[in-house]
């Protein structure tokens, strides 16, 4: 079987500022982390035929993707050949996939991917903004059904399957612990995240509990700002200003039911299928992993994802990350080294893959691991799930 991926590598990263309520439009930070990637890059906007993003443009919730294709394309006047953006796929790497297959048929040579959100913004202007009258307030859609049971958030979506994880292996929060506090320590030597101030044990276990068994440093953290990735075909790659970073596999299956109550294993949710994917394009082995950066919309997240990746077997995550050493800088599988969403801020998973790059290309400062050659990228909660495997040549 032929990976087309192969032929695909990232050229260019680049973001803009990342903080807490910005006040800034999604296009004004779109544009900044553009331009930052085509510098990255050593490309000129010219040279950009293509285009990818995901979900697309969404009203609800707000602030989630507050930028369109449309947007982007008349800001910068880029002239497309191809271009692909919509709400359904694969979760945050539906991009990636999409721009990988793009370059390798040949529809673009260079395209541009990007994730922004404004949602701390957005939340602040809630919270202040006076109740509206009338039908305007009437709920719809899934809210419909969650609200009534004042279930609106995810963390208490996730929370009943965390618990399902707790009743099968017997989670300990002092285990589950080590994913947020491993973050911190980590977010400590990245001086572009939001929280650095040092997390302890006491700290987190008596934390304000959001919905058992997650405490508030389970949760990820809002943030407003923008992530761009360019994605070039494998020859055009060569005459960029960095060193290419290959991607070696990619995946983003679809087998398991959407409904979040219908999941086969309601305690790995989407994630077993994506990560045996991901093995099956590669000849590469968990083994081979220098560094990991999976998604931790919640902390319990991260510890399915080593499962469904195969660094562990089935409820053996908790055992593996006990004591936060294996997880550590310096450890056997250096995890979320930028801190993370949950420490970092939540870039909805591009944060994960600008993070990989980074240390793939040694340019981490502080918080870089011993020379990775491979890193692995998981992102996605719930029923939707994707993962990359890059590799430095």
């Amino acid at each position: 079987m032929e990976a087309l991926e192969r032929k695909a590598a990232i050229t260019g990263i680049g973001r803009s500022a990342i903080g807490r309520r910005l006040g800034r439009s999604g296009l004004d930070l779109t544009v900044d982390a553009v331009l930052a990637a085509l510098n990255n890059a050593g490309l000129d906007r010219t040279d950009i035929d293509g285009v990818a993003c995901w979900p697309g443009q969404v009203a609800t919730p707000p602030g989630m993707s507050p930028t369109s294709i449309f947007e982007v394309r008349d800001a910068l006047n880029l002239q497309l050949s191809w271009y692909s953006g919509g709400s359904e796929g694969p979760a945050q790497l539906t991009s990636i996939i999409a721009a990988a297959m793009a370059v390798a048929t040949g529809q673009a040579r260079h395209v541009l991917c990007f994730r922004t959100l404004t949602e701390a913004t957005e939340a602040a202007a809630l919270r202040s903004a006076p109740l509206t009258q009338g039908r305007a307030n009437r709920i719809e859609g899934m809210f419909q059904w969650q609200v009534p049971y004042h279930a609106p958030s995810a963390a208490v979506w996730a929370a009943l399957f965390a618990q399902r994880y707790v009743h099968e292996y017997g989670l300990k929060r002092e285990q589950l612990a080590q994913i947020a506090l491993n973050a911190r320590r980590n977010a400590g030597l990245n001086p572009e995240a939001v929280y650095r101030t040092p997390l302890t044990m006491d700290e987190y276990l008596s934390s304000r509990m959001i919905s058992t068994p997650f405490c508030l440093y389970d949760c990820d953290v809002p943030v407003d700002g923008s992530t761009a990735v360019i994605v070039s075909r494998i020859d055009a790659a060569r005459d960029t200003r960095c060193a290419p970073i290959r991607i070696e596999a990619i995946s983003g299956p679809l087998c398991t039911p959407t409904s979040w109550d219908q999941f086969p294993e309601l305690a790995h949710m989407a994630y077993l299928a994506a990560g045996e994917r991901l093995w099956q394009r590669t000849d590469f082995r968990p083994k081979d992993v220098d560094c990991a950066h999976l998604y931790d919309g919640f902390s319990f997240f991260t510890l399915v994802w080593l499962e469904a990746l195969g660094f562990c077997g089935k409820g053996e995550a908790p055992a593996f990350v006990e004591g936060g050493q294996r997880i550590a800088l310096d450890g056997e599988l250096p995890l979320n080294t930028d801190g993370g969403q949950l420490s970092a801020g939540r870039l909805h998973g591009f944060g994960h893959l600008y993070e990989a790059v980074t240390q793939l290309r040694g340019e981490a400062g502080a918080r870089q691991t011993r020379d990775p050659k491979v890193a692995v990228v998981a992102n996605g909660g719930g029923s939707i799930a994707s993962a990359a495997l890059l590799v430095r040549d």
